[in-house]
């Protein structure tokens, strides 16, 4: 009876014990606030967002549940730093250079003319000091980012007009974001900066003549090709846009040292990822714009390259002499760059000629 009546408090005791401990926790589980800067479930850039959600929230067994909100949902697109910088929102997922009104520094994390391509910029952040001093810039306005997706090397754009001459640019009015849309404009053409679901209905009206978005599979669609048939490359201003998680540093802070490991290594792996995802469907969606909807796809010429190259040399010196934080990141980001295409020209760039010209043995 003694030995029943011990097990049958051990039981009550054990039960007490795990009513105690279920709520503690479930009081230590949160949800976080994401908004981003892509229409809902967008193709490579709305689900990677989507992605790297579920896999925190997976990670951290539900501690951190992370609830996406897509452009427009919570706030407008444009917005999306604001709001986490004030605490509105938690997270963002974006692209830095939406946000050089803060900072021109901001555009050399996301993708700057002749800049770096994705493996260059994945070497300079992670190992060049660019999360130093990326961190530096973006303190002040109470934000942590991370790396969290890359396109890779983006296309040129499209136009409703062929472009052989910088002349043929002069008054067209053209969406580019960043320091890229510097460069057109000290070409002649007329600026528009718009977030991705805006960028369709503006072409079919005539607000503008043209855009730049991100490459084949993303433009298929948007279905870009059902107003504008002229395709260009190489996108010259974009070699390697990444994308960023950006965290509120309060709730940055917050974060138990395994959570913030966790949110790092997700980052990561999704930066990761996502350029392997593109890479992976661009080439279908190439062969479905040129063979089933008549795409004409346009190289620029040398002469227009060499143009592109003279404004985007100027507009990248004229950045990088803004405040101490915007020099600091330029002179890093320049030395990085110098050392990447000084192994890229041995490496991956006689590869790349020696696998055209024995292109028949593969």
């Amino acid at each position: 009876m003694k030995r029943r009546s011990f097990l049958a408090g051990a039981s009550v005791a054990g039960l007490a014990a795990a009513s105690l401990a279920t709520p503690a926790i479930a009081q230590g589980k949160r949800e976080l606030k994401l908004v981003t800067t892509w229409p809902k479930n967008f193709p490579g850039l709305g689900t990677a967002a989507q992605r790297l959600a579920d896999n925190i929230t997976a990670m951290t067994d539900g501690q951190l549940t992370i609830k996406l909100f897509a452009a427009g949902e919570l706030v407008p697109p444009f917005q999306s730093f604001d709001a986490v910088s004030s605490g509105t929102a938690d997270m963002y997922h974006g692209a830095e250079y939406y946000w050089q009104g803060k900072s021109k520094a901001f555009n050399f994390f996301a993708a700057v003319p002749y800049g770096m391509t994705a493996d260059e910029l994945h070497a300079w952040i992670y190992w060049g000091g660019g999360q130093e001093v990326w961190d530096k810039v973006a303190a002040p306005f109470k934000i942590k980012a991370f790396l969290s997706g890359n396109t890779g090397v983006q296309m040129g754009g499209w136009y409703n007009k062929e472009i052989n001459t910088i002349e043929d640019l002069k008054g067209l009015k053209f969406r580019m974001p960043g320091l890229g849309g510097e460069v057109m404009r000290r070409l002649g053409v007329a600026i528009v900066n718009l977030p991705g679901g805006e960028i369709f209905p503006a072409l079919q009206s005539g607000a503008i003549d043209g855009t730049e978005w991100v490459g084949p599979w993303n433009d298929l669609a948007f279905g870009f090709y059902k107003v504008a048939k002229f395709y260009y490359y190489p996108g010259f201003h974009e070699p390697g846009t990444s994308n960023s998680l950006g965290i509120n540093t309060d709730v940055w802070e917050s974060f138990t040292a395994t959570q913030k490991t966790i949110v790092q290594t997700a980052c990561m792996a999704e930066a990761n990822r996502s350029l392997a995802e593109f890479n992976a469907k661009n080439g279908d969606a190439l062969q479905t714009l040129l063979t089933k909807h008549g795409v004409k796809l346009k190289k620029f010429s040398d002469d227009v390259l060499n143009a592109f190259g003279t404004a985007s040399g100027e507009v990248m010196a004229e950045t990088g002499q803004g405040d101490a934080a915007t020099k600091e990141v330029y002179e890093s980001f320049l030395a990085s760059r110098k050392n990447s295409i000084g192994w890229s020209k041995l490496a991956e760039e006689s590869y790349f000629a020696a696998r055209r010209l024995n292109f028949k043995y593969g």
